[in-house]
């Protein structure tokens, strides 16, 4: 960890000293019941593939909206003009795709994400790229953190990569759609959620302003705002529990 209480470079397990912040083993241990409570009680191997497609159109959404995105969810459902709700739409229709990607080639996959929310919008040479070396260097040390063993549950990894791409802006555009996005492939990749049936994004929506709030917090106020964001994460995903379609 670096003295910020961010991820670090070179360290057996990356992610190993968040474990040790008061009320985050606890805190991530609750949420992840109540996800799996959701998941078996509503019978996830006879799950319908309609019930992941409105997961993910339900998410796409509410990351349109977090981004700026004026449109509500039937218009989203029905088609949209919205050109940051169909950045969303893209991300979300290909995402579960990427989960193997993810697994072998993590920088890979975060800049498909971008490539497919930022289509015909930046030019061609800056798509799916960093937006210079810093971010480059930093994207790199994210791709290590995900490549890297770690104890941390995978609900922690997914709140870091989060976090990080959010704050850091690594891309020219859409940073916010691919971190939230980034952060669902991980609940996947990970085996917390197989088939996309939680909506990550629509309970950081029903929290918006601790949301935001937080990802300030993230970026500017050190350890202490590491730490918060890493509590409020779980109260976020709870909230995506009762977003599910399996409600």
């Amino acid at each position: 960890m670096t003295d910020s209480g961010r991820p670090a470079d070179a360290s057996p397990d990356p992610l190993g000293a968040l474990l040790a912040l008061e009320g985050v083993p606890s805190a991530y241990a609750g949420c992840r019941d109540g996800i799996d409570a959701l998941l078996r009680d509503r019978g996830l191997r006879q799950t319908a593939p309609e019930s992941t497609t409105e997961s993910l159109l339900r998410g796409a959404h509410a990351s349109a909206v977090l981004e700026g995105a004026d449109v509500d969810l039937d218009a989203v459902r029905s088609g949209t003009d919205d050109l940051t709700a169909q950045a969303a739409l893209r991300v979300s229709t290909e995402l579960l795709g990427l989960v193997p990607l993810l697994d072998r080639a993590p920088l890979q996959a975060l800049a498909r994400l971008h490539a497919l929310a930022a289509s015909g919008v930046l030019p061609a040479d800056e798509v799916g790229r960093p937006r210079n070396a810093a971010a480059a260097d930093a994207l790199g040390m994210l791709g290590r953190t995900l490549a890297a063993p770690t104890e941390a549950p995978a609900l922690l990894v997914a709140a870091v990569v989060h976090a990080e791409i959010a704050t850091g802006g690594p891309f020219a555009s859409h940073n916010g759609i691919v971190a939230r996005a980034a952060e669902r492939l991980v609940l996947v990749a990970r085996g917390v959620d197989p088939k996309s049936l939680v909506v990550p994004e629509a309970g950081h929506l029903a929290l918006r302003p601790a949301y935001e709030s937080n990802l300030r917090g993230y970026r500017d106020g050190g350890s202490a705002g590491v730490h918060a964001w890493l509590l409020y994460a779980p109260e976020a995903y709870t909230a995506g529990v009762e977003a599910s379609p399996l409600r």
